[in-house]
């Protein structure tokens, strides 16, 4: 999601100050299914992927499955990155629990922070694929801030803001990305030529805040309860 073209534009309208001060990041994103396609997103059938489900490792907690585990890591993330760093205070996350399904396939996580309330939603079993058909609820992110609002689905070719000034919807125009900008390896291979630091959401350190944010996540779910950021 670095290298969403609508993602990468949102976070410049925000640090330009489009939207006043950033006080929430609301994140939902999935898909149908991790059994709904092989590789190259090849589809298979909705009775194949029930058949397969009680001996996929997708399906099984000790092998890391769910969708929690498999998308909030996007999400916590890029929100630490929007957020400019900054950790919440507490994280409070419920799961879905399904009759026969030992992992969670829904999963909702409330981050406290200074400045408010942010939500993290995860879900496998969207209507559609988002790389396909965004489905509705919308995944990708929306942002509010103390002017106006962002939002910017995955992969599309605009976001839509709103501000105090101008309160109707606005279509954005998406940025595109630069040369040494447009992918993950493409960008280590520039900052290694050039010297120049990881940054972004790469940062090492924004990095291990968002996976702080998703060990609490899964902690929280399990135990039933709020808990402070894990160190």
């Amino acid at each position: 999601l670095a290298w969403v073209e609508s993602h990468v534009t949102a976070k410049r309208l925000i640090d330009e100050g489009a939207i006043g001060d950033l006080t929430e990041v609301h994140f939902y994103d999935g898909n149908r299914g991790p059994l709904f396609h092989l590789a190259d997103k090849v589809e298979v059938t909705p009775e194949e992927v029930e058949r397969q489900k009680p001996d996929s490792w997708w399906y099984k907690a000790a092998s890391g499955g769910g969708s929690l585990l498999d998308y909030l890591g996007y999400g916590a993330t890029l929100g630490t990155w929007y957020m400019d760093g900054e950790m919440p205070l507490e994280i409070t996350t419920v799961i879905d629990e399904v009759v026969g399904i030992e992992v969670d396939q829904h999963a909702i996580t409330i981050c406290r922070y200074a400045r408010g309330l942010s939500r993290m939603e995860t879900r496998w079993g969207t209507f559609t694929d988002p790389w396909a058909i965004q489905p509705q609820p919308v995944c990708g992110f929306t942002f509010v801030g103390t002017d106006g609002t962002i939002a910017s689905p995955d992969y599309a070719d605009h976001v839509t803001v709103q501000t105090r000034a101008n309160p109707n919807l606005t279509a954005v125009p998406v940025d595109p990305l630069p040369k040494g900008r447009r992918n993950a390896i493409e960008y280590v291979l520039s900052c290694m030529a050039s010297g120049a630091a990881i940054t972004g959401p790469l940062d090492p350190a924004i990095c291990l805040i968002g996976q702080r944010i998703v060990d609490t996540a899964a902690q929280s779910a399990r135990k039933k309860r709020t808990l402070a950021l894990l160190p």
